[in-house]
């Protein structure tokens, strides 16, 4: 029996492999004997999914079993963004909630995101808890409704509106000032989940909306339903043959979102991360610091220090970044993944607030999009990423795993080392503010090599040493 692990962005498995209904049924039970033990039963979980294959499927297999378990469950039965289950969650202060997604993953996987109080991404404690307890179940310790049973029972609450949602997400918004620019925007929802609540907001503050990619598509198209440079040719194509001012896209369960700016230019994660926070800082009026994972850029750090502020670094998972913010007040979190987060909003990655928040920005300027980032790096400097991801076998991952994090054994770089971290992979500082990661992935069997360098040949001169050094291909 394939023991279930949650890694830093939840559980997610191969469809008919891992992800069966077997292992569904087995989690939800886990989810219920932990809130029994804890005497949280009677205030609720809840439950949503995305677009994928067998997702609404699974969401009512989990149902099914909380229910038979005596826990009261609000399943929002249509596919929605991810981030809209975590705000349910804290807006009816459940203990936890579920929700069936494998994010950006490709099509053939699928899986469970676990949220606690709050709408937070469940912590390493809890999911480490958590994963014990699933894996000492068997499938005769499963007690659950049948189907029918559970639809018409008392215990279970159907809600199909995700207004409320977007609501709060408009009440942030300066909606009059995007309503006078007339803003043209291409929605690339990349087959996911995020069509509905990106063209509710955007036509809401009367911009124009095209929308690409929008069909229910278990396979994505054939595309990974990851919004990055090299999945984004279609909705490049569309901003600048239609003349729109920006296109917005999201990934498969809406938590990490892509631009293309006004030129057909994909902005990185890490670019939309640091024009959030300058914007917040200098614009908005907003004080405080700011939070990234180790792998994201160290641009955002120049721009706090420049403001008289801190940023802090945490390892890679969300959920050290929303509970670094919590303790710091921070203004914005995120990681160069394209996931990030804004002060007084849900403690997790949310692709259409941070969207949102984007247009309001560019609305805010008489500048193109384009422009705005220019004038950010001739302000504070220009750092470049370049990131690459290696497959792995388990075979060649223990060996790699004994000799990067067990002998701890490093190339001979050609730039002096300041730094080396050993806290979640390897993080390696340079002399004159370069670094690089080396980690394995939480969620997919790869080793991810991020390099941030002041050029990228730089950068892409150091990754190449790691990969002959490892012999990686």
């Amino acid at each position: 029996m394939q023991p279930v692990t949650f890694g830093t962005g939840g559980w997610r498995e191969i469809i008919a492999d891992g992800f069966t209904r077997y292992n569904v049924r087995r989690i939800a039970q886990a989810l219920a004997d932990r809130m029994a033990g804890e005497g949280v039963v009677e205030e609720g979980v809840v439950v949503g999914y995305d677009r994928r294959f067998l997702s609404a499927e699974a969401a009512w297999w989990a149902v099914e079993v909380l229910a038979g378990n005596g826990v009261p469950v609000t399943i929002v039965d249509r596919p929605v963004p991810t981030p809209m289950i975590m705000w349910t969650v804290r807006n009816k202060e459940t203990p936890y909630g579920l929700c069936v997604t494998a994010s950006h993953n490709p099509a053939l996987y699928n899986g469970l995101k676990l949220f606690t109080r709050g709408g937070r991404d469940a912590d390493v404690e809890v999911t480490d808890s958590f994963t014990g307890q699933i894996n000492g179940l068997t499938g005769g310790d499963v007690r659950a409704l049948e189907p029918e049973e559970a639809r018409q029972s008392d215990l279970v609450t159907v809600q199909t509106s995700i207004n409320w949602y977007l609501d709060s997400i408009m009440d942030t918004l300066d909606l009059d000032l995007i309503r006078h620019r007339h803003l043209h925007i291409v929605v690339d929802p990349m087959f996911g989940v995020a069509q509905t609540s990106m063209q509710t907001i955007l036509m809401t503050a009367r911009c124009q909306v095209d929308v690409i990619n929008q069909r229910h598509d278990p396979l994505f198209g054939g595309r990974v339903p990851s919004p990055t440079a090299g999945t984004l040719d279609m909705l490049r194509s569309a901003v600048v043959e239609r003349g729109a001012d920006l296109g917005i896209a999201t990934d498969g369960d809406a938590d990490r979102l892509g631009i293309i700016d006004d030129t057909g230019r994909f902005l990185h994660a890490n670019e939309i991360l640091v024009l959030l926070y300058h914007y917040l800082i200098t614009k908005k009026g907003w004080s405080g610091p700011a939070v990234r994972n180790m792998s994201t850029t160290h641009l955002l750090d120049r721009v706090a220090e420049a403001h008289g502020e801190q940023c802090y670094e945490v390892p890679v998972g969300f959920k050290y970044v929303s509970a670094k913010m919590a303790e710091t007040d921070a203004v914005i979190g995120g990681e160069s993944s394209g996931g990030l987060t804004v002060r007084g909003h849900i403690p997790g990655k949310d692709g259409i607030y941070a969207g949102s928040l984007l247009v309001e920005m560019v609305a805010a300027s008489d500048k193109p999009l384009s422009e705005l980032y220019q004038d950010l790096i001739d302000e504070y400097g220009r750092l470049v990423m370049v990131e690459q991801s290696y497959r792995m076998t388990p075979r060649r991952r223990a060996e790699l795993e004994e000799g990067i994090f067990g002998a701890r054994e490093l190339p001979e770089f050609a730039v002096e080392v300041e730094l080396v971290a050993w806290v979640d992979g390897c993080k390696v500082y340079f002399d004159g503010g370069g670094w690089i990661t080396i980690r394995f992935s939480g969620t997919e069997p790869v080793l991810r090599v991020f390099c941030e360098m002041p050029d990228e040949a730089q950068a892409q001169a150091v990754i190449d040493r790691v990969a002959e050094t490892y012999g990686l291909e």
